[in-house]
């Protein structure tokens, strides 16, 4: 009599096989990763327990230029295109980390947050009555002592130009010159 042994009644062969299948899906997670950036939500904004003064302390304690706030909703497909697109590219999380404060604001949500004057109120009356935001997304950054220094509205056009969005804020330009004229200088470099 020939015996025949399946491969799922001889747990013994199931060890390679997990390897193998572990393996695999490590190195697709990897390329995925390297295809499609990085997870915003773990690398480019910052977890907050929704006090925005100490928010704008913490901005001044490690000498960022700006805090600057995300205003999204979830039903935006432009907020999608921006975090599947631009928020996830590692350049993009490292500059804005690195000169700036970043947090994610639900203009429907009702999480309760602390505005800039100590006021507790929900995400989406912080985002339509203190800020007046009516469409989505907004950038809006904030000096160190909560005052609104630069508003972007809409998604950008790529990378580029968000990245020149942080420049024009982390550089100050925004002192001299609006956005719309530094962008135009920015692409006039860009063709040189």
């Amino acid at each position: 009599m020939i015996r025949v042994q399946s491969f799922e009644s001889n747990p013994r062969r199931w060890g390679p096989a997990l390897a193998l299948a572990l393996a695999t899906a490590l190195v697709l997670g990897a390329v995925a990763r390297a295809a499609g950036g990085l997870d915003p939500y773990d690398h480019f904004f910052e977890t907050t327990f929704g006090d925005f003064r100490e928010e704008l302390e913490i901005t001044r304690d490690e000498n960022k230029k700006a805090l600057m706030i995300f205003f999204e909703m979830d039903e935006c497909p432009f907020c999608h295109r921006m975090k599947q697109t631009v928020l996830n590219q590692p350049e993009v999380q490292a500059y804005y980390r690195e000169h700036f404060r970043v947090l994610s604001v639900d203009v429907s949500g009702d999480v309760e947050v602390v505005n800039f004057q100590g006021e507790t109120m929900r995400q989406a009356d912080f985002a339509f009555r203190e800020n007046r935001v009516r469409a989505t997304p907004v950038f809006q950054f904030y000096d160190a002592e909560g005052e609104p220094i630069v508003r972007f509205t809409g998604a950008t056009s790529g990378v580029e130009e968000f990245m020149w969005l942080g420049e024009f804020v982390a550089e100050g330009h925004h002192k001299d010159t609006n956005f719309n004229r530094y962008k135009r200088e920015r692409q006039a470099q860009a063709r040189q």
